[in-house]
């Protein structure tokens, strides 16, 4: 996992509450256990309508989302969070995430941003679709178009694990030692290569 400090760059909206990972990344297109290749099938079904949010010339490129309440609800598909991720967003700013895709999204190093609705509503007035929003994670802060300063709260643990680029398995090879040593000093309940008996 690369280390996220801060990003600058357009925003899109998708100013819907509740929107479920079967819609994030219909269930035909997760045939596929790499986290990439998912970009192109984020949204499947609604980018069918043109008046889709995100067909807008104005979200091209955008690397945060800004969106409604419980975003990321539903089934606990993995591929929601790769398909966000490998279409090119860093960043997810709603007032609330589903708990099983936000931690699917810091297992790989996709920010979630928790912001209370009417912090949320003056970003959305003031980025539009395809403004330029600034996220600075070591200093907790959103800096919006017209340069007014959202301050938000993070996990400490998420935020040093995101500001480091560690995920589950650079953590235990930082602890491989403490690991070796807890390992020698308790040895096997059960002999698993010569059972009693046998």
């Amino acid at each position: 996992m690369k280390p996220f400090r801060r990003v600058s760059g357009p925003v899109a909206v998708l100013d819907r509450a509740d929107v479920d990972t079967d819609q994030i990344i219909p269930k035909q297109f997760l045939k596929r256990i790499e986290r990439t290749g998912f970009g192109e099938f984020l949204f499947f079904d609604w980018r069918r309508d043109p008046a889709f949010e995100l067909n807008d010339a104005s979200c091209a490129g955008a690397k945060i989302l800004l969106t409604g309440a419980n975003f990321g609800c539903g089934s606990s598909r993995e591929h929601a969070a790769w398909s966000l991720q490998d279409y090119g967003f860093e960043v997810l700013i709603a007032p609330s995430f589903g708990d099983i895709f936000a931690m699917n999204c810091f297992k790989i190093g996709l920010v979630t941003i928790v912001l209370p609705p009417a912090e949320l509503r003056l970003l959305i007035e003031a980025a539009g679709g395809g403004g330029v929003v600034e996220v600075d994670l070591e200093r907790q802060l959103i800096v919006d178009p017209t340069g007014r300063e959202i301050r938000f709260d993070f996990d400490p643990f998420q935020r040093e694990c995101l500001l480091n680029g560690l995920d589950e398995i650079a953590r235990s090879l930082a602890n491989v030692e403490s690991l070796d040593a807890y390992e020698a000093s308790h040895p096997p309940r059960v002999n698993t290569t010569a059972l009693a008996g046998r």
